[in-house]
């Protein structure tokens, strides 16, 4: 039997915490709210509406690439991500694809064994982040299904990671740490159980001693540490499975769905590709420029890093676990 190695990217989706919407007035705190009232003409794409970025959110999302090591790109754009949803009111998504807002970065995470102990240590490198607003919010009923607009239009971040992660377990770890960086930055609340945090994660397998990438099956809305190493580790025994079966990878891209109360996956459609989407640039927005000394004057208003702050804490006599304890209230 060949023996495998996995490979595991994802892209975090993030809610930020400002308190409008990306690219309108309407209240971006969504949760409890009666369905379909914090809603307007933009958010909700009716003909002749222009979006206006939301200068908060484009400042966190700057902090936060700053936290991440990230390169922020002195010229970037948004662009249209054409697909239908019928929580997509616009018929389209305002997001960023061949210019966003930053490139590159990485994450260093700690692996723990179930004492809390530190077993092993690693990095995940970034490949960029952008912005881009939500959709909506679909609620399944039998055969009906209901429509809230009041998340459509709120401000996300999309961190995509290369695919630099090993394990389910460590995926976690990464993701962990991810969560503690955003809320540090006053970036998000990452309130996972209010949906502000989710990931699509994607997982492949090659054997051992290869070094080119497979083709992948990606997990989609992902919204708990839980779900995430559950699908993963579902995932990774059925490709071991199909690959015995068929003697060899994937024959290409695919996405499939978590089903929480089943505990498996099942496979949706072929993955789409970037020409899927028809992206062009969003014609209502001008490119976003930023100087040098604006990035500076952001850097400057960083706080210190969950890892500073927990070596802040040991310098001072706690172990290591209580230091995470308190990096993590």
């Amino acid at each position: 039997m060949a023996k495998f190695e996995t490979i595991i990217g994802l892209e975090v989706h993030a809610q930020m915490s400002t308190k409008t919407k990306m690219f309108c007035n309407c209240d971006n705190d969504a949760f409890g709210k009666a369905p379909n009232t914090t809603v307007c003409p933009i958010c909700m794409g009716h003909p002749g509406t222009l979006p206006v970025p939301n200068g908060e959110a484009v400042n966190k999302a700057i902090k936060t690439s700053l936290a991440l090591k990230g390169t922020v790109n002195a010229d970037n754009h948004f662009d249209r991500k054409h697909y239908f949803y019928p929580d997509l009111p616009m018929g389209f998504q305002i997001s960023q694809y061949d210019f966003p807002l930053s490139s590159g970065g990485s994450v260093s995470y700690v692996m723990r064994d179930d004492s809390g102990q530190v077993v092993s240590e690693g990095e995940c490198g970034i490949t960029r982040l952008h912005m881009e607003n939500d959709a909506g919010k679909l609620t399944h009923r039998g055969a009906t299904t209901l429509c809230d607009y009041n998340r459509a239009g709120t401000p996300l971040m999309e961190i995509v990671t290369e695919p630099d992660l090993r394990s389910p377990e460590e995926a976690v770890a990464f993701a962990q740490e991810l969560r503690r960086i955003l809320i540090a930055m006053e970036a998000s609340d990452a309130d996972m159980f209010k949906g502000m945090m989710r990931f699509d994660a994607s997982i492949s397998l090659r054997e051992k001693g290869k070094k080119e990438l497979n083709p992948r099956s990606e997990i989609k809305n992902l919204n708990s540490f839980k779900a995430l190493e559950k699908a993963l580790k579902y995932e990774e025994k059925r490709l071991r499975n199909e690959w015995e079966k068929n003697k060899g990878p994937l024959p290409n891209d695919i996405t499939v769905g978590w089903m929480d109360d089943e505990e498996k996956t099942k496979v949706l459609r072929n993955k789409e590709t970037a020409d899927d989407y028809r992206y062009f640039p969003e014609p209502d927005i001008p490119p976003l420029q930023f100087t040098k000394e604006d990035i500076e004057n952001i850097r400057k208003e960083l706080p210190p890093l969950p890892r500073e702050r927990k070596q802040q804490y040991i310098e001072l006599g706690l172990d290591d676990a209580l230091a995470v304890q308190l990096i993590d209230q």
